[in-house]
C-alpha cells in the first residue's frame, strides 16, 4: 500500500467530514476563462461568425455596471444599460468523464438565458433569479475541444424596480455523476421533533438511476458535529429501478446542539451512495437542527423561545460591483449589520446568490426567502424618476403563467435544507393599490400606499390575488411543510377584502402599523407581523411592545442601485449603511435600540435645523465637530447605555438618563469651539463606552485600513481597503471630496472604487474616484498567483499611502 492509500485509509477511519471533502462527485467551478461579447452576434451558438471580437473575463460578470450612466436608461435599474450580451468558454473533456452524466449548472443569469454546447441548443430560462443546470453528456466531444455560449437577453431593461444587472452574474458549475446519483436539489432534512435531550432527524434521498436496469444500492448516511463526531448514521440497501426512487430515513440524535442566532451551531450532512461495495455518489451539505413557529398572541419562537426579529431588506448588489459580488463582500456587510443587532434578512425581492445562504447559516440569520415582485401582471417601473412621466410595464409578468411554479418550486428546492430559513415568500407588495389591482374599498379609509386617487375601475379586480395565491402556495407545501408561506403586503384594507391573506399562514405588513391592533382583534387567527417597515421609532415601538407583533424589516440594510429619482440620482440612499458599506448616522439609532453590548454615538447639527418626519430616514445629525465660530450646536447622543455624559476639551457639559431624554435621544445645546468632543455611557454608574469627536484641520494624508493583506494561492482572495482623507493629526476631513488614484504592481487587480455617493456619474471601471464624505472603498481582487502586490493610493495635494498585499 502507497502512502496515498495510507493517508486516505487514515481519513476514512477518522475523519469522515474529510473523506466527503475530496470527492470527485463535488460541484466543479468553472468561472474562470471565458470570453463576453456586447451585442448580438450570428452563430453565436457556435462561438460568433470570424472576426467577432470577445473580451476576456472570469465570472461572475455583471455588463451593465460597466455602464456608462445615462438618463437614456432608466431610474428604476439605476440609469444603467441592458441589451445582449454572449458568453463562450472552450474547454476539454476529461476522459474520466466517459459513461458518466455531467452537467453545467448556473447560479444565476440575467436575464432570458439560452444555453448551447459544441451548436446543440439546451435551453432557456427567463427568470434572472433562479438557478439551474442543463447535461451536456451526449454532446461532449472527447477528441477535441468543446465550446459552450450563452446569450443573456436583457433588452427590456426597464424590467425591474431595482437594479438587477445584466448578464452570467454569479458562479458556474461543472458537476460530473455516474449513472446512479442524487441528482440536484435530491436531498431534504427536517428536524419533526426536537428538544434539549434529543432530536428526531428525517432524511429523504431521490436517487436518480440514468441506466436501463434496476441497481441494487448501498447508502450511508452521516451527521457529523464542527468537532467531526458522528452525531448520527445510517446505513440501508435500497433497489432503484431506472427513473427516480425515493427513500425517507428517520434517526435521533443525543444532546443536539441546536442553531440560533447567537450561536448558528452546524453541522454536516453527508449522503453517500455504493454499489458493489464501490463508492459511486457523494453529497455533502450543511445543516442545523432548529424548531420555529409563529403564534398568532405570542409571536416568533426560535427552540421555544420567544425571539422579536430585528430585520432588514437587502438587494443583490455592491455598488461598483453590481451583482457580481464576491462573497467577502457580504461577509464584511453582515458583520457590520450583526453588530447593529440585525439577526434577520429578507431577501428582497427574489432568490439570491447562493453563497449568501451559507454565510446565513454560518454567521447566525434569520431569513425570509422571497420569490416575486409581480405575478401574471406587471407593475410600474419608473424610467425618468419615481412616480414620473411614464412607467414601464415590462418585466417577470410576462413569463409567470408558464414558469412560476417551476421557479417557486426550484426556490424552495434549492434552499430549504438551509437553517437559518424559516420564511417563505410567494410575493412582494403584489397588492400594491392600482399597481395594478384595485377594489372599491380603496375609495375609503387609509391607503399609506396607493397608486392613482382611489378605485379605479379601468385596471384588473383585486379578487385575482386569491386565485394566484392559492396556487403559489400549494406549490410551496408540495415542497416544505415545515416553515410557513408568506407575502408582504401593501395594500392590506383592499386585500382583506378578497381574503388574500387568508391564503397565507403569517402575513406580512409594510409600512402599516397603524393596522396592527383593528386587524388583530377583527381578525384573532391571523398571524401579522412588520414584512417592511420606515425607520422611525414608532415603527419599532408597534413591534417591541405587542406581544403578538414578532418582526420588524427595515427598509433597508443597505443603500442600493436603481429605485432612483430623477436624474442625477441612480441610487436609492434607505440604507442602514451606504453602498460603500460605511455606517450612517441611522446606523448608530438602530445600534441604540437592538444591540446588547453597551455602545455611544455622537452627532452634531445646527440647534435650529428641523429634524426630517420622513420614515425612511429622520436621524439627521453628522459625526463632525467642524462648525463656524460662535455656532450654537445640538448634540444628539444614541446609546444603549443608562446615562451618558458630554465632555467638551475635558470640561463636563453634564449627565442624562437614557429614559428621561426625550425619545430616549440624550441631547445637549453647545456653544461650539473647536477641539475635542468625548461622550461617556454608564451603566450602573460605570463607564461602559464612549465615542469621540475632534476638530479636523486642513487636508493633508491619505490613511488606509485594509481587512486583510495575506491570501493563499489556492483561492482568490479580496482585499477591501478603506481611504480615508486626514488632517496631519490623522482626523478624518468629513468634508473632504479629492479624487483619488489606485495604482497596483503584482498579481492583484482592482475591482472597483466606491464612495457611497447615490448621485455621483463616475466610470466605475476607473482607478480614480473622488471621496465622499472623506471616505472612500477599494476592492482589491487577488488573482491566485503568489508574490506581492504593492497598491498606492494618491491625491493631488495630499500625502500618498500604500499597502502591500502578499499571497503565498
Amino acid at each position: 500500500m502507497n502512502i496515498k492509500n495510507v493517508i486516505c485509509f487514515f481519513l476514512l477511519v477518522t475523519l469522515p467530514v474529510a473523506l466527503f471533502a475530496q470527492d470527485k462527485s463535488r460541484p466543479i467551478l468553472f468561472n474562470s476563462g471565458w470570453g463576453f461579447h456586447k451585442g448580438d452576434i450570428t452563430n453565436g451558438d457556435k462561438g460568433g461568425a470570424a472576426g467577432v471580437l470577445w473580451k476576456a473575463v472570469d465570472l461572475p460578470h455583471d455588463w451593465s455596471i460597466e455602464g456608462p450612466f445615462s438618463e437614456d436608461w432608466a431610474s428604476a435599474t439605476g440609469y444603467l444599460p441592458g441589451g445582449i450580451g454572449w458568453y463562450k468558454k472552450t474547454f476539454n473533456a476529461e476522459a474520466g468523464w466517459q459513461g458518466k452524466q455531467v452537467y453545467i449548472y448556473f447560479d444565476g443569469v440575467y436575464k432570458n438565458s439560452e444555453v448551447w454546447i459544441n451548436g446543440h441548443y439546451l435551453g432557456k430560462r427567463p427568470n434572472g433569479f433562479i438557478p439551474f443546470q442543463y447535461e451536456l453528456s451526449k454532446y461532449l466531444n472527447y477528441k477535441g475541444q468543446n465550446i459552450v455560449t450563452v446569450k443573456a437577453d436583457h433588452s427590456e431593461f426597464a424590467d425591474s424596480r431595482w437594479y438587477t444587472g445584466s448578464g452570467i452574474y454569479r458562479n458556474v458549475y461543472l458537476v460530473v455523476k455516474n449513472s446512479v446519483h442524487v441528482d440536484l436539489w435530491d436531498v431534504a432534512f427536517t428536524t419533526p421533533k426536537i428538544s434539549a435531550d434529543k432530536a428526531d432527524i428525517n432524511v429523504k434521498v431521490n436517487i436518480s438511476n440514468g441506466t436501463a436496469t434496476q441497481a441494487a444500492i448501498g447508502i450511508k448516511i452521516n451527521l457529523v458535529d464542527k468537532a467531526g463526531k458522528i452525531a448520527a448514521a445510517i446505513q440501508k440497501q435500497v433497489k432503484v429501478k431506472p427513473g427516480k426512487h425515493e427513500t425517507s430515513f428517520d434517526a435521533e440524535v443525543s444532546s443536539p446542539r441546536l442553531w440560533d442566532v447567537e450561536h448558528p451551531e452546524l453541522y454536516q450532512l453527508q449522503v453517500q451512495l455504493s454499489r458493489n461495495g464501490k463508492q459511486i455518489d457523494a453529497v455533502n451539505q450543511t445543516v442545523g437542527i432548529r424548531s420555529i413557529r409563529f403564534d398568532k398572541d405570542n409571536g416568533f419562537f426560535l427552540n421555544d423561545k420567544s425571539t422579536k426579529l430585528k430585520g432588514v431588506c437587502i438587494h443583490d448588489d455592491a455598488g461598483a460591483l453590481g451583482v457580481a459580488v464576491p462573497r467577502e463582500v457580504w461577509v464584511r456587510r453582515l458583520k457590520i449589520l450583526k453588530d447593529a443587532g440585525v439577526n434577520s434578512l429578507r431577501l428582497s425581492h427574489n432568490p439570491h446568490a447562493d453563497y449568501l445562504y451559507d454565510l446565513c447559516d454560518k454567521m447566525g440569520f434569520l431569513v425570509m426567502d422571497e420569490a416575486f415582485d409581480e405575478w401574471e401582471l406587471g407593475k410600474n417601473k419608473w424610467v425618468k424618476g419615481w412616480n414620473v412621466g411614464t412607467p414601464s410595464k415590462d418585466g417577470y409578468h410576462e413569463y409567470f403563467k408558464e414558469w412560476a411554479t417551476r421557479d417557486l418550486s426550484d426556490m424552495v428546492l434549492r434552499a430549504r435544507n438551509h437553517p437559518s430559513i424559516i420564511m417563505w415568500s410567494i410575493g412582494n407588495e403584489i397588492d400594491y393599490p392600482n399597481d395594478p389591482y384595485t377594489h372599491e374599498v380603496l375609495n375609503t379609509g387609509k391607503n399609506p400606499q396607493i397608486y392613482g386617487k382611489g378605485y379605479l375601475p379601468d385596471h384588473p379586480a383585486a379578487s385575482g390575488l386569491t386565485v394566484i395565491a392559492k396556487q403559489l402556495v400549494k406549490a410551496v407545501k408540495a415542497i416544505d411543510t415545515t416553515r410557513p408561506v408568506t407575502a408582504a403586503l401593501a395594500g392590506v384594507v383592499m386585500s382583506n377584502e378578497v381574503g388574500y391573506p387568508e391564503e397565507l399562514d403569517v402575513v406580512g405588513y409594510n409600512y402599516q402599523e397603524y393596522r396592527y391592533a383593528d386587524d388583530h382583534k377583527k381578525y384573532p387567527n391571523r398571524i401579522i407581523y412588520g414584512s417592511e417597515n420606515g425607520m422611525q421609532r414608532q415603527a419599532w415601538t408597534a413591534v417591541d411592545s405587542i406581544e403578538y407583533i414578532s418582526a420588524q424589516y427595515l427598509w433597508t440594510g443597505i443603500d442600493y442601485l436603481g429605485e432612483a429619482g430623477k436624474w442625477p440620482q441612480r441610487s436609492n440612499g434607505a440604507g442602514l449603511i451606504n453602498l460603500a458599506g460605511f455606517k450612517k448616522p441611522e446606523y448608530f439609532y438602530r445600534q441604540s435600540l437592538w444591540a446588547y453590548k453597551p455602545m455611544v454615538f455622537i452627532g452634531a447639527k445646527p440647534v435650529t435645523q428641523l429634524e426630517d418626519k420622513g420614515i425612511w430616514s429622520h436621524k439627521a445629525i453628522e459625526p463632525v465637530w467642524n462648525w463656524p465660530a460662535g455656532s450654537k450646536i445640538r448634540v444628539d447622543c444614541f446609546t444603549n447605555c443608562q446615562e451618558t455624559e458630554l465632555f467638551l476639551n475635558g470640561k463636563s457639559l453634564g449627565k442624562i438618563s437614557r429614559v428621561d431624554a426625550k425619545g430616549q435621544i440624550p441631547s445637549w445645546a453647545v456653544d461650539y469651539e473647536p477641539g475635542e468632543l468625548l461622550v461617556k455611557g454608564y451603566n450602573n454608574g460605570i463607564e461602559a463606552a464612549s465615542y469621540t469627536l475632534k476638530t479636523a484641520g486642513e487636508a493633508s494624508d491619505i490613511k488606509i485600513i485594509a481587512d486583510g493583506t495575506i491570501f493563499n494561492t489556492k483561492t482568490k482572495g479580496l482585499s477591501q481597503v478603506e481611504v480615508q482623507v486626514t488632517d496631519k493629526n490623522g482626523v478624518l476631513v468629513a468634508n473632504a471630496d479629492n479624487e483619488v488614484v489606485v495604482k497596483l504592481t503584482g498579481p492583484a487587480k482592482l475591482l472597483g472604487l466606491e464612495s457611497g455617493s447615490t448621485t455621483s456619474h463616475e466610470n466605475y471601471q476607473s482607478n480614480t474616484r473622488k471621496v465622499l464624505k472623506g471616505r472612500l472603498l477599494a476592492y482589491i481582487q487577488i488573482t491566485g498567483k503568489p508574490g506581492k502586490t504593492t497598491v498606492q493610493f494618491s491625491a493631488a495635494g495630499l500625502k500618498s499611502a500604500s499597502i502591500t498585499l502578499t499571497t503565498k
